[in-house]
């Protein structure tokens, strides 16, 4: 499997080993220097760029920037972890008897990707983690206050929790607020647009996976 990164019309194909890399910082380093090393930055009231050099068996080492934003930085890439946990029901679902075939849903899903106008690029494989990014990235408060319902009553974004289902999720949790998940790509499109149109924020949104 592989997953690629454009920029502007340019795209780059990740080798193997560089996509397992990636996926060690977001999944396991990107967390830890959020629960770590943010709350020791919270003394600095600036804008700063950290960027870490690693060299195997070599110390680490910082270099400081208060001027460029990674996005801006030639050759670098922005990696963003997954921050969002699927809601489940702590009840397992009751297994259907032998002779009841059971319901197959086709994965359709089309994948999607966001860019901003500063020109990060939001693309990971799963629409829903594009999603949920995006939304963090704009800020979930601010999405909570637009009240966007979906589910019988149940907000985009809110602190409410919807009651599980065994076999079912409604929502995702991230950062203390409740996403509602279970809803479709073109319903995702259509909120991130509304999102996008309210707040002026020129969002451009495509449909598509990383190849």
């Amino acid at each position: 499997m592989s997953a690629a990164v454009e920029r502007g019309h340019r795209a780059v194909a990740l080798h193997p080993v560089e996509e397992l890399e990636e996926e060690i910082i977001k999944e396991e380093i990107l967390p830890a220097l959020g629960s770590d090393i943010a709350p020791r930055l919270e003394p600095i009231k600036r804008d700063l760029v950290l960027v870490v050099e690693y060299h195997p068996g070599e110390p680490i080492s910082v270099a400081l920037s208060r001027k460029a934003k990674i996005s801006e930085m030639t050759g670098a890439k922005v990696l963003t972890p997954r921050n969002s946990i699927p809601v489940k029901s702590e009840v397992d679902p009751v297994d259907a008897d032998p002779h009841e075939p059971k319901k197959h849903i086709e994965n359709t899903t089309k994948g999607m990707k966001v860019t901003f106008p500063d020109g990060t690029i939001i693309w990971h494989r799963q629409a829903i983690d594009t999603f949920i990014n995006t939304l963090r990235k704009i800020g979930l408060g601010r999405v909570s206050a637009l009240n966007i319902q979906h589910g019988g009553g149940y907000s985009l974004v809110s602190r409410d929790k919807r009651p599980t289902v065994p076999g079912r999720i409604w929502q995702h949790e991230c950062d203390g607020w409740y996403i509602y998940s279970n809803i479709g790509n073109k319903t995702k499109i259509e909120d991130l647009k509304r999102i996008s149109d309210y707040f002026h924020l020129g969002l451009k949104i495509e449909e598509g996976k990383p190849e």
